[in-house]
């Protein structure tokens, strides 16, 4: 393992140190009324061997104990007056979250996905922790395959990688981890939360009340040009934030259905990092024009032509030093040029029109609008979610993974891609960078893309697309100056 014994103490008392589901995963958790809207997500690893089992359970059962979210369950309050808890699994058994099966011959990468595809497809049990764990042996060449089934309450994309630095090696020696012990049972039961908090209520009303008194006053008192222009300005962007999508959705991709199909792509990172700078973009420029280009080629095979689309693209809002774990990103919505053919003014409009959306003053506003819409009845909330997440054709989301080579008791992992939550949208792309390689998995409502193989064919041409441009740059003689020239 990769954690040292004396961080361990440190790691599991950060690790959901609150408690209490925040209230935007409040809203996740809840908006599942609706099972559109399950927030499933499934990490594929591939393997070069197949690990040792006896040291796979030990692996599992020293990182539940380690982080809380592993053994924790969601404790609701009975009559919904407060948020969720985190509470100890009395009936915690690792049998349950973690098990072996063998892939069928010929055990190819594509049955691997399938097994993914049908694990994220499964609802969780609500009333045990929220993660399962499938190995799968029998894949070609003897190898094996690892899948983890998160709920994205536990963590966003960047509190995933945390985890999986933690519970990762960085050998394939077994590491010496510290022995920990089983977390204390809780009697925590949806009953003593909601006297809790009936009896904590007055004393919250009336801080509240005092805070928000406080808050007005001290606006009044010290109201200036700048803060009143600045309270405007962030009006303007809500009401940007709140207001219809960008783009009308398409036509081809409006149906959806509790079905999901997956697949996926690679490409080296020093590739789309080339084409990113060969138009003075990023790697995610680069990533978002390639399946912008893909969509188009999608549409075009379909016969029809559509000048734009909305990219609901997750911003990172997590700050250095916050915790590990949980949810801290922000959506944001994007006008992705669709009929623009040249590759390299996409991506300049779609670096230009991201950077924008970064910028936003409201880009945070959930936090804000989440502690009332999460007191709202669930089958509202659900509602008015489905409508919001139903508009969005494709979902764009890019995570750092771990730059360096990560081994699973033994087995060092080959590629690691992150079928990421797709509560609604019609295609949900997410890349994972890992060890100096980019793994792309597609995650698409079998009912909006009937056809997913024809969709992942073509993203991989928009990939190809646009990695050209960087290759060509690459390939440019150096610019002669004087002295060459004579």
């Amino acid at each position: 393992m990769t954690v040292s014994d004396s961080d361990q103490a440190a790691i599991a008392a950060s690790w959901n140190a609150d408690r209490r589901l925040t209230p935007f995963e409040n809203l996740m958790w809840r908006t599942e009324a609706k099972p559109l809207l399950r927030s499933t997500g499934v990490v594929m690893e591939l393997l070069d061997s197949v690990p040792d089992r006896e040291r796979v359970i030990a692996a599992h059962e020293w990182g539940s104990r380690l982080l809380a979210p592993l053994r924790h369950k969601v404790v609701e309050d009975a009559l919904r007056l407060a948020s969720p808890r985190w509470v100890v699994d009395q009936d915690f058994d690792i049998g349950y979250h973690l098990r072996f099966a063998r892939l069928p011959q010929p055990g190819n990468v594509q049955q691997a996905v399938e097994a993914a595809q049908t694990l994220g497809m499964t609802p969780f049990d609500r009333a045990r922790p929220l993660w399962e764990a499938l190995l799968l042996e029998g894949l070609e060449g003897d190898r094996a395959v690892y899948l983890l089934k998160l709920h994205h309450s536990i963590a966003d994309g960047e509190g995933t990688v945390q985890m999986f630095d933690i519970l990762h090696g960085d050998s394939p020696e077994p590491g010496r981890a510290r022995a920990l012990p089983v977390p204390a049972p809780e009697h925590v039961s949806g009953a003593s939360i909601a006297l809790d908090t009936l009896l904590s209520a007055p004393r919250r009303l009336l801080r509240e009340t005092v805070g928000i008194g406080g808050r007005i006053a001290s606006g009044a008192v010290h109201a200036r040009p700048d803060k009143l222009l600045g309270a405007i300005r962030y009006a303007e962007s809500l009401g940007k934030m709140l207001g219809p999508p960008p783009a009308q959705g398409s036509i081809l991709l409006e149906q959806r259905s509790l079905n999901r199909r997956y697949g996926i792509l690679d490409i080296p990172l020093d590739d789309l990092r080339a084409a990113g700078r060969a138009c003075g973009g990023t790697v995610n420029d680069a990533f978002v024009a390639a399946l912008v280009g893909g969509m188009r080629r999608y549409h075009e095979h379909h016969g029809i032509d559509l000048g734009e689309l909305t990219v609901a693209l997750p911003i990172s809002l997590r700050k250095e030093g916050d915790p590990p774990g949980s949810n801290r990103f922000a959506g944001a919505r994007i006008l992705a040029p669709l009929g623009e053919l040249d590759p390299r003014t996409r991506m300049r409009l779609i670096g230009e029109r991201t950077a924008a959306a970064r910028s936003e003053p409201a880009i945070g506003f959930m936090d804000a609008l989440s502690p009332v819409m999460s007191r709202l009845p669930s089958v509202l909330v659900a509602t008015m979610t489905e409508r919001v997440t139903r508009s969005i054709d494709l979902q764009a989301s890019n995570v750092r993974g771990l730059q360096r080579t990560a081994y699973m008791a033994g087995a060092r992992v080959e590629r690691m891609y992150a079928f990421g939550a797709a509560p609604g949208p019609a295609v949900m792309v997410t890349l994972m960078s890992y060890d100096g390689h980019c793994y792309i998995a597609v995650n698409v409502n079998a009912a909006a893309v009937p056809d997913h193989e024809l969709f992942v064919q073509s993203v991989q041409e928009g990939l190809d697309e646009v990695v050209t441009l960087g290759r060509a740059k690459r390939k440019r003689p150096p610019a002669r100056g004087v002295a060459d020239a004579a």
